[in-house]
Order: structure tokens, then C-alpha cells, then sequence
């Protein structure tokens, strides 16, 4: 399954380094990424495939979230189809 996952708050060491760190444990592979810092904000964006065998996303997400409060930024992660309909409306 491929999910797009977010990543929004003050620029700092250790974002990139964290996040990726999570996902290579997860044994989830980033097929894309993109990020910027504006005014001071890092924002990230990457396009992630998740294993079959990470059946359980309410969790994943839980998990993404408590690492953003770690890592002092906002973590989200959503199913690719969301953003598949959400343009086909």
C-alpha cells in the first residue's frame, strides 16, 4: 500500500534523520520525497510504500504522531486513494 506522509514544524537537526530512521525500522520504503524550509519551517513530503504485512495504519499513525512530538514537529500520514479522490471529485 503507498501512503503520503507529512512532516511540518520549526527547522531543527534531526528531522530527516529521525523520520527516516522510523520507516527503515517499519521496513517501509520511500518511493519519493520532497522538502523545503520556509521562514524557518521545515516541511517535508514523501511519497511511502508500506509492507503488506503493516496491517494495522491506525497504529502506524499513532506511532508517526508520537515521533513528531519527539522530534518537536507535526507528523501525518494518509492512504494514497484519499488524495486519489479527493481529485477525481
Amino acid at each position: 500500500m503507498k501512503a503520503i506522509l507529512t512532516t511540518i514544524g520549526k527547522d531543527q537537526v534531526g528531522i530527516v534523520a529521525g523520520v527516516s530512521h522510523f520507516l527503515a525500522e517499519k521496513e517501509i520504503n520511500i518511493l519519493d520525497v520532497s522538502q523545503t524550509i520556509m521562514d524557518g519551517y521545515f516541511t517535508m513530503m514523501m511519497m511511502v510504500e508500506l509492507p503488506t504485512s503493516q496491517a494495522d495504519f491506525t497504529t502506524l499513525a499513532d506511532q508517526l504522531t508520537e515521533l513528531g512530538k519527539a522530534l518537536g514537529v507535526e507528523i501525518k500520514i494518509r492512504r494514497e486513494e484519499i488524495y486519489h479522490a479527493m481529485h477525481q471529485l
